[in-house]
C-alpha cells in the first residue's frame, strides 16, 4: 500500500503520518508540498491513493486534479480547510473520489481511504442490478440509463449500488454510510447530500423535484421502485 500526500502544511503531513504508522503500519507514504512535483510523482511512484490539499505553494489543489486525471484513475481524497459546497462539487466534478474538511478524524480517513483502495480491488460477480430503466454491472461498474451510461465515481458507484439493492425501502443516513465508508460519522449525512445531489443531476429529468432518489427528511433516501 503506497499513499501520496500532496499537501503544504507539515503538520498535517505528520498527523497524517501518525495515523497510518499507528493504524495502518504496512503502508508506505510519500510527500510533497508542491502540486507540480505531486503530479510527476503520481506517474513514477503510481500510488494506490493520492491525499490532495486545495492550498499548496506553486499551483492549485484542483488544478493538481485535473492534470493528474488527464492519466491516472488512481483514488484522490481531498482534504482541505475548505468547507463551501461549492468546492466540494467542483472537486468531485473534476475527479476527486471524495472530500474530507479539516480538522479530520484520524479513523474517518483512514476508513474513507481504505474503502476508496477497497473499491479499485478485483471486479466481484454480482448480477447486474435492474431498477427501473437504471442498471447497474457490478462486474464493470457501469451504470446505464435507458441504455445511455451514465459516469460515475467510485462512491457515487458505491451509493447507487446501496440505494438499487433496496430499492422501495428506506435506506438510513447511517446505513448508507457504514455501506460506503466502512463506518457513520457525525458529518456524514452532510457528505451523502453533496453526492446525492451529484447523483440526481446525472439521473433526473428534473433534480430539484427527483423521482428516481426522493428524500426522506431526517432520515435517510429512497430508490423509488418503479411500477
Amino acid at each position: 500500500m503506497k499513499v501520496l500526500v500532496i499537501e503544504n502544511d507539515r503538520g498535517i503531513v505528520e498527523a497524517v503520518s501518525l495515523a497510518f504508522q499507528i493504524r495502518w503500519p504496512e503502508a508506505k507514504l510519500i510527500s510533497t508540498n508542491l502540486g507540480e512535483e505531486g503530479i510527476a510523482l503520481v506517474e513514477t511512484e503510481k500510488p494506490d491513493v493520492v491525499i490532495l490539499d486545495l492550498g499548496l505553494d506553486d499551483i492549485s489543489g484542483f488544478d493538481v486534479l485535473k492534470q493528474i486525471r488527464l492519466f491516472s484513475s488512481v483514488p484522490i481524497l481531498i482534504l482541505t480547510v475548505r468547507a463551501d459546497e461549492t468546492d466540494i462539487v467542483k472537486g468531485l466534478e473534476w475527479g476527486a473520489d471524495d472530500y474530507v474538511v479539516k480538522p479530520f478524524r484520524q479513523l474517518e480517513l483512514l476508513s474513507r481511504i481504505k474503502a476508496l483502495t477497497r473499491r479499485q480491488g478485483p471486479f466481484n460477480a454480482e448480477m447486474p442490478l435492474v431498477c427501473g430503466n437504471l442498471r447497474l454491472d457490478p462486474a464493470t461498474r457501469q451504470l446505464f440509463l435507458n441504455e445511455k451510461e451514465v459516469s460515475l465515481t467510485p462512491t457515487e458507484g458505491a451509493i447507487i449500488s446501496h440505494l438499487m439493492k433496496n430499492a422501495g425501502r428506506v435506506v438510513t443516513h447511517s446505513s448508507l454510510a457504514e455501506s460506503v465508508w466502512g463506518d457513520d460519522y457525525p458529518d456524514a449525512a452532510n457528505s451523502l447530500k453533496v453526492y446525492i445531489r451529484r447523483l440526481r443531476e446525472k439521473l433526473e429529468t428534473d433534480p430539484g423535484h427527483p423521482k428516481i432518489i426522493v428524500t426522506k427528511t431526517g432520515v435517510g433516501y429512497q430508490m423509488a421502485r418503479p411500477d
